[in-house]
């Protein structure tokens, strides 16, 4: 089976998530595998709660991003994996995993998956999300008050010590490496349209 690979990347709160959710609505479930690189966060069961919301969760050393090269290398090949799960309450990996089945499209997202050359070099498709710093910032105290139980001084603090200069650090620098640049990610219909078209013709081969 021929299996196409794409990447989203993009800063935090710039629309990934609801990219991926417009490609995974274009084509049948079974075509379409998602990984998400938050997926990835290292498990720190050594550390108490309290250190571990004080690690700098936007270095790309605080993913395991060789456990998600091997897996897109299985699923190339064919092979399901079960990737781990994250509470992004508890700030660890749990003790649960989910089954992905190998199928024609995978699609990983993730705000540091063009950093790393050897996961970028896996993808045929780069697209990256780019969304104006104040809309993201907004955005991601919504989504974290909402869902992750989070106080909007500390989503604010995070922001500024950490999420804003690994942005500038790693993020932005790595859209050199994009095939597409879309705005606002999967809120611009018509690029989302056209990337759809795009991959439907790889697909389809």
């Amino acid at each position: 089976m021929e299996v196409t690979v794409i990447g989203v990347a993009g800063g935090t709160g710039s629309g990934k998530s609801t990219l991926v959710k417009r490609l995974q609505e274009a084509f049948r479930a079974e075509d379409v595998a998602t990984l998400c690189h938050d997926f990835y966060y290292k498990a720190h069961p050594e550390l108490t709660y309290e250190e571990r919301t004080q690690l700098n969760y936007d270095h790309p050393q605080a993913f395991d991003t060789d456990m998600l090269v091997e897996h897109i290398r299985a699923l190339k090949s064919n092979v399901p994996i079960n990737h781990p799960v994250y509470s992004f309450v508890e700030h660890n990996r749990t003790d649960q995993t989910v089954l992905v089945k190998p199928s024609k499209v995978i699609i990983i997202d993730g705000i540091l998956i063009f950093e790393n050359k050897e996961l970028r070099d896996l993808m045929d498709i780069k697209v990256f999300v780019d969304t104006d710093a104040d809309l993201r910032l907004a955005r991601r105290i919504l989504r974290d008050v909402r869902d992750r139980g989070r106080s909007m001084e500390s989503v604010i603090s995070q922001y500024t010590t950490t999420v804003k200069p690994m942005h500038e650090e790693f993020v932005e620098p790595s859209k050199r490496y994009a095939d597409v640049i879309i705005p606002e990610g999967g809120f611009n219909s018509v690029a989302v349209q056209m990337l759809i078209q795009n991959i439907r013709s790889i697909v389809d081969k």
